[in-house]
């Protein structure tokens, strides 16, 4: 049997997982024809056919099926290789709990963690937004995203970063109701926020900072439901601003007499915090919080 080389193989893989000369082509950046010249070229070499070619494409033999594994094998490990050559980490493997606040894991975290899972194959993550019952202590979680950080406690934690808060209607609802030029306007109309008896961090209790003595009318303990109440015009709401700017509809109400400030901290055990699988997720979450900062920031409803 000839010696075949790598470079053979990535052709192989890349028609293994697409099924189709054209599609491995664009995926290697070549031509249909090198595809199928290499391909012939690695059957040749093996002398076994490891395709059948029919009108679906190309579909592994039974031995097309056992080379598979052991091409990705060497796949691996070449890319393995490769990134240690340049400097660079090796692929970090294991499961990395995350706990977090709705808003932050739903409209931040959720939108920008595939891009860290494509990167890191090797890594499994799992995002909780039941923060009220999660326990760092009792490690029912590696990570947790709070708005304070904690005090006492054999942790390690680090601020993500700062986030303002507007209030904002409807603009058809505020067209339809009394015009609001300073703060004592806002009492006069209908609010939306937390369930009262629920709020589990006094940071999220909006209400009793913006209006003292006066209740959201539409309570609910979901910042998501709270958003589509907005959304449908019910009445005015606390929101984020890295939420509410991807709703054109919603129009923040006097910004710049009226906002508030909060951050966001990420904790972990401090003899985990350099463990590979939770320092590249708390890397990547402060990273990609750095470069959403004007989001976060929400700068441009003070200018």
């Amino acid at each position: 049997m000839h010696r075949f080389t790598w470079d053979d193989l990535q052709f192989f893989l890349a028609v293994a997982r697409t099924g189709q000369l054209s599609a491995a082509a664009r995926k290697l950046r070549t031509n249909h024809a090198t595809v199928s010249r290499r391909i012939d070229r690695l059957e040749q070499t093996l002398m076994a056919k490891l395709f059948e070619r029919n009108a679906r494409g190309y579909v592994l033999t039974a031995l097309g099926e056992r080379l598979i594994e052991n091409a990705e094998t060497i796949e691996r490990e070449a890319e393995r290789f490769h990134k240690e050559a340049a400097g660079e980490a090796a692929p970090v493997n294991g499961a990395v709990r995350v706990s977090t606040l709705e808003g932050f894991g739903n409209y931040f975290l959720a939108d920008r963690l595939p891009s860290l899972a494509r990167s890191q194959p090797g890594l499994s993550f799992e995002v909780l937004t039941i923060q009220q019952i999660v326990s760092l202590s009792r490690r029912e979680a590696d990570i947790t995203i709070t708005l304070t950080a904690p005090k006492t406690g054999p942790y390690h934690t680090e601020k993500v970063t700062m986030y303002r808060l507007f209030v904002y209607g409807r603009r058809d609802y505020l067209d339809a109701h009394p015009p609001i030029t300073c703060h004592a306007d806002l009492a006069r109309h209908y609010f939306i926020g937390y369930t009262e008896d629920t709020i589990f961090t006094p940071g999220l209790d909006y209400h009793r900072e913006l209006l003292p003595g006066v209740r959201a009318t539409f309570q609910n303990s979901s910042i998501h439901a709270q958003l589509a109440a907005a959304r449908s015009g019910l009445g005015l709401c606390v929101l984020p601003h890295y939420m509410a700017r991807h709703y054109p509809e919603l129009v923040p109400v006097i910004p710049r007499q009226v906002h508030l400030e909060r951050e966001y901290w990420a904790t972990c055990h401090q003899d985990m915090a350099d463990a590979p699988r939770i320092r590249t997720l708390r890397n990547f979450i402060r990273k990609e919080a750095a470069n959403a900062r004007q989001d976060f920031h929400g700068d441009v409803l003070l200018a």
